[in-house]
């Protein structure tokens, strides 16, 4: 048995793991999201770089870890903030 600590915090979206600059981030949102790929392996991106993702690649599909809130934080990165409401 491993007597190693284990953190309990979600790990770091891929795109701030890529982030160089520390004190710039291009990041946008809290949510933390889960694309599949068909192959099945996972990228976890903040909901910008997650919308930008997923409109460039149809085959990615969220994954049943993402959260609603976080889906939802996505369609409006990737469709604008205005809710469909006329």
């Amino acid at each position: 048995m491993s007597t190693a600590h284990h953190s309990r915090k979600s790990p770091l979206p891929d795109c701030e793991l890529r982030q160089r600059d520390t004190q710039v981030s291009t990041c946008d949102g809290r949510e933390q999201i889960i694309l599949v790929r068909l192959a099945g392996d996972e990228q976890r991106l903040c909901p910008a770089h997650a919308a930008a993702v997923w409109l460039t690649d149809p085959t990615l599909r969220f994954s049943a870890k993402t959260r609603p809130e976080g889906i939802s934080a996505v369609m409006g990165q990737a469709f604008g903030r205005g809710g469909g409401r006329r």
